[in-house]
């Protein structure tokens, strides 16, 4: 038979434990939903940051498109805009249409 003491010392060993296993399981889920909580809150602040660096961008290129509009003279035709080959031109002076009968090809190149 056990004694009063041994006893008592059995049910206080195990109400410690008991209390010690407790006490740890809530700190576990305190400190996982601390950290579950600082990474939402970092992912949040990462997608604020890369907005705010998208929208910077935007503006530099609205920007750099503006400044591009200004120098760029729009009247202008894109073939001399571009100094490619003129392939369609107004016909000068003194030029004259193929004959109805020419079954030469018109390539747009001056002969």
């Amino acid at each position: 038979m056990v004694g009063k003491f041994e006893s008592n010392k059995d049910l206080v060993q195990e109400l410690t434990a008991s209390g010690a296993q407790r006490v740890g399981k809530i700190v576990s889920l305190i400190t996982g939903t601390v950290a579950e909580v600082a990474r939402e809150i970092g992912e949040f602040v990462t997608d604020a940051i890369e907005m705010r660096e998208a929208a910077a961008a935007a503006r530099r290129d609205a920007e750099k498109d503006a400044a591009f509009a200004e120098t760029v003279d729009l009247d202008t035709p894109v073939s001399e805009d571009l100094d490619a080959p003129t392939l369609f031109a107004e016909p000068a002076a003194g030029d004259k249409a193929p004959a109805t009968g020419d079954k030469t090809p018109v390539t747009g190149e001056q002969v």
